[in-house]
């Protein structure tokens, strides 16, 4: 798989817990930004997708999350 290459700047208090996360994993630091990136990515997505709804699901009663609950279990 070809990957691409992007440079990071960390704030200085993020790169402590990156470290602390790659020592208790084992896994490498790229492993973990991209599992950051792509969770954060999905995130967006899903409240993307939500705020394009919610006028519709409103009008039809779903106010908040327990109301979905409650008709779909």
């Amino acid at each position: 798989m070809k990957r691409d290459v992007v440079t990071v700047r960390l704030d200085s208090d993020l790169k402590p817990l990156l470290e602390k996360a790659v020592r208790r994993s084992g896994r490498t630091r790229s492993e973990i930004v991209r599992e950051a990136l792509r969770r954060h990515l999905l995130i967006l997505q899903f409240e993307q997708i939500r705020h394009k709804v919610m006028p519709s699901a409103e009008a039809r009663g779903y106010l908040i999350d327990e109301d979905i609950f409650k008709d779909v279990s």
